[in-house]
């Protein structure tokens, strides 16, 4: 008879930090993700729309216009930018331009094996001390998973299909570096938001083990939470 893997404490709530909207590449309004994500009954959800090398201040400035709808509620909608397909060497500077501009979490777009991106991405991000989230880092290297443990930086198990791929890699050495994982659903529209049971799940497929499910979860969420919040 199988045997269950243990659920969440009750009264967790989950927390994402990768989604977009149709200010970039998504399907549906900030507002309209953010209410689904209330709906699911999500602590927060971060929209990370796309971001090259461009002026990140009108999309940080439209996001959080609409995130003042939750002021006063249980629900924190997050603003953010994912940095997309940069030249590694400008990861930094953008990062910081975005902090700057509003933003209070960063994510970089890694180096997933279904997409083109430029080589080095992975370790700029981790190294660079302004970055709250690797995406998808696909084939991560064990000094970088070292790198985002000394700098704070969690690693993401994707919910996306493709990104996904690699998410057994990323477990295993965040594990073995002691570095921080979180689950988010890279969602671009508001029907691929996951719950939090599904966000389990997932962790566990990926090898997370049982002992380790909380602090995926729930303590590193938090941790992320509170550093944007002093932005």
């Amino acid at each position: 008879m199988a045997v269950s893997s243990p659920r969440p404490r009750a009264g967790i709530r989950r927390a994402d930090f990768h989604s977009h909207s149709f200010l970039t590449d998504g399907d549906t309004s900030p507002t309209e993700m953010w209410n689904e994500a209330v709906a699911l009954g999500h602590r927060a959800l971060a929209l990370t729309d796309h971001l090259s090398l461009d002026d990140p201040k009108p999309l940080l400035d439209r996001l959080h216009r609409e995130a003042a709808a939750w002021d006063g509620t249980r629900f924190l909608p997050l603003v953010g930018v994912e940095l997309t397909k940069l030249p590694a060497r400008r990861i930094a500077d953008v990062a910081r331009a975005s902090r700057r501009a509003g933003a209070e979490i960063v994510i970089v777009h890694g180096e997933t094996i279904v997409e083109n991106v430029p080589a080095g991405t992975n370790h700029a991000t981790v190294e660079c001390g302004e970055i709250d989230v690797l995406a998808h880092p696909g084939i991560l290297a064990a000094r970088d998973a070292e790198l985002a443990k000394a700098n704070s930086v969690a690693l993401e198990i994707s919910a996306r299909r493709g990104h996904s791929l690699c998410n057994g890699r990323v477990v295993r050495l965040a594990l073995e570096a002691g570095a921080d994982l979180v689950v988010d659903s890279d969602a671009h529209a508001a029907d691929e938001l996951i719950t939090l049971e599904t966000a389990r799940r997932i962790a566990r497929g990926a090898g997370v083990p049982e002992k380790e499910l909380e602090r995926v979860l729930v303590e590193t969420p938090s941790r992320v939470i509170r550093k944007a919040r002093q932005h």
